[in-house]
């Protein structure tokens, strides 16, 4: 079942000549884990920002097509509204952290506190939120002493207590080192497979490969492809949208390793593995 529908989107930036989203069209299942790559300026941040309402409602401009949260019609309805539906999480966790609470906790607690959350319902919120994301340990720290990795999980913590069907993440683990990156993958990947969707722009390919249910590439506004991770890095044209391949896909198309049934090639050293040891 659809929980997010797109139909013909389009949108131009105010001053802008040319369209920043050209007749975009998709559908994205409850639970499911899409990755979106492409080149920069590919208009990857400005559809996560149309999935949320930040497109029309804060950044105005040209906009045509419908786009729907479970139902919810983002044009038709205001940015508190969709934000009950749908989170989002920027890439520098600085700029969701209020700098007015002292502990990890509270600063968590900040956005329920808004909402008039009870007490006890917080507590549990919150607990949940910290033990699934590894960081319940850090819970009496202040926000400002938490490593990369961590300050990231604690602005996916601060969204995930407001329980949205969707979580968006633009591009999350830039700022962060390989050991950062990996946990906030891991988190990510929990929270799907506790059946919330999630969208994810990132140009770390090797873990959007791994992770990712399906791969969304942009180039120049548009969708090039959405499919499996195997078939959207099997293209034999993928470097021409400046997104490489995993390294192990590299490898085994120079060796002619790819899956007997399907001629995809794999994505990961243990994909990689299992097919060639399927060819002998």
């Amino acid at each position: 079942m659809s929980i997010i529908s797109v139909r013909h989107l389009n949108y131009r930036y105010p001053l802008k000549k040319e369209l920043t989203l050209v007749d975009l069209s998709f559908a994205i299942n409850k639970g499911e884990f899409i990755g979106i790559v492409g080149q920069n300026l590919a208009g990857k941040s400005t559809l996560c920002q149309a999935l949320i309402g930040l497109v029309p409602h804060f950044h105005k401009g040209a906009y045509g097509g419908i786009v729907e949260i479970n139902g919810i019609n983002v044009q038709e309805s205001d940015v508190n509204t969709i934000s009950e539906k749908a989170g989002i999480v920027f890439q520098n966790p600085f700029t969701q952290i209020s700098g007015s609470k002292l502990t990890v906790y509270e600063e968590i607690a900040f956005g329920l506190e808004n909402l008039g959350i009870p007490q006890k319902e917080m507590k549990m919120r919150i607990d949940q939120a910290l033990k699934l994301l590894d960081i319940y340990e850090c819970r009496n720290q202040n926000p400002f002493e938490l490593s990369g990795g961590q300050m990231q999980r604690m602005a996916i913590a601060s969204i995930i207590t407001m329980r949205p069907e969707v979580i968006i993440l633009d591009e999350p683990t830039s700022q962060l080192d390989p050991k950062g990156t990996e946990e906030v993958f891991r988190a990510i990947n929990a929270l799907s497979k506790e059946g919330m969707t999630v969208i994810m722009v990132e140009h770390k390919i090797e873990s959007i490969a791994k992770y990712a249910d399906r791969i969304m590439l942009m180039a120049n506004g548009g969708i090039i492809d959405f499919d499996s991770p195997q078939k959207v890095f099997s293209r034999a044209d993928i470097l021409d949208y400046g997104v490489p391949p995993p390294v192990y896909t590299q490898i085994c198309r120079q060796l002619g390793i790819r899956n007997k049934n399907t001629g995809l090639y794999p994505i990961t050293l243990e994909e990689a593995y299992e097919w060639m040891v399927s060819t002998e």
